[in-house]
């Protein structure tokens, strides 16, 4: 992890709503150069808040937001420069669509960047594309299924092309066939270049999907391997979530004779994991 670029991160950073108690007081965290990161934490651990700093939506009260280890200016230039490198999807994408069409929706943040028009219709096909919705480019957004508009959404933030896509619970609300095709159009994103945060509750999609976990707590951010912060009962207690199952079962393995086992992030690694415990035939 410490051989990765730093391409965003809050330094020193705390902040209050207005006549409010501290959200964030004194965090450090930063997001490194294709390396996944789930983002967990209890309600109210100031999750959406940090989101929100790192794509410009809120300005710290003390601290310094970088982007490429130069601090963001929150001024209408710095905060355009900010939103061409950092976009943020929330979690209801009805909270994100507005335009008429898909097509003109995915289209609305590169005009507002003054690119022409040939540029523009380049980056709508792209992200249509990357989101496997190019067929719904002249669908009305209102007769989107809920999976389709989770898409749209993200395919309006993936066509102002940034290095870091932060998504706030993308998963939530998609049957288990949206959740593994969603997951998919992820991975691609990430092997073109996009690095990916997530926000969830879901400790073991965490485990399954990211390089890196950050675990939101009052002592600040916790953030490490995914396999190693996930496992620490200490933080999960403090975040308020439970072990994922992958690290129970590594466990389990240790103490049934795999001192060196892996900590299984898929249900086909942990049957490749059990063919190799004593007594069992494999």
């Amino acid at each position: 992890m410490s051989g990765s670029a730093v391409l965003v991160a809050l330094r020193g950073v705390s902040f209050s709503y207005e006549d409010g108690p501290p959200v964030l007081d004194g965090l450090d965290f930063e997001v490194r150069e294709g390396r996944t990161l789930a983002l967990l934490g209890r309600n109210g651990s100031g999750k959406t808040t940090l989101m929100r700093l790192l794509s410009g939506g809120l300005r710290p009260r003390e601290g310094l937001l970088t982007v490429g280890g130069q601090p963001v200016r929150h001024d209408r230039a710095g905060l355009t420069r900010l939103r061409t490198a950092v976009q943020l999807v929330v979690q209801d994408p009805d909270d994100q669509l507005f335009a008429a069409s898909v097509g003109q929706d995915v289209s609305f943040g590169p005009l507002n960047l003054g690119l022409p028009d040939a540029e523009v219709r380049a980056r709508v096909e792209e992200a249509l594309a990357a989101l496997d919705i190019g067929a719904l480019a002249d669908r009305p957004t209102h007769l989107l299924s809920y999976g389709q508009r989770k898409r749209t959404a993200i395919a309006g933030a993936v066509a102002m092309r940034p290095r870091v896509l932060v998504l706030d619970e993308p998963t939530a609300g998609l049957d288990p066939d949206g959740q593994e095709r969603l997951l998919a159009t992820l991975a691609s994103l990430g092997a073109t270049g996009t690095t990916v945060v997530m926000a969830t509750h879901d400790v073991d999609l965490a485990l399954r999907w990211a390089d890196d976990a950050t675990l939101l707590t009052a002592s600040g951010a916790h953030t490490g391997p995914a396999s190693v912060v996930l496992g620490r009962d200490d933080l999960l207690a403090a975040a308020g979530l439970r072990l994922p199952w992958g690290v129970a079962v590594a466990h389990l393995l240790r103490a049934r004779g795999l001192p060196d086992a892996p900590v299984p992030r898929t249900p086909s690694e942990l049957a490749d994991l059990a063919e190799r415990i004593p007594g069992t035939g494999g």
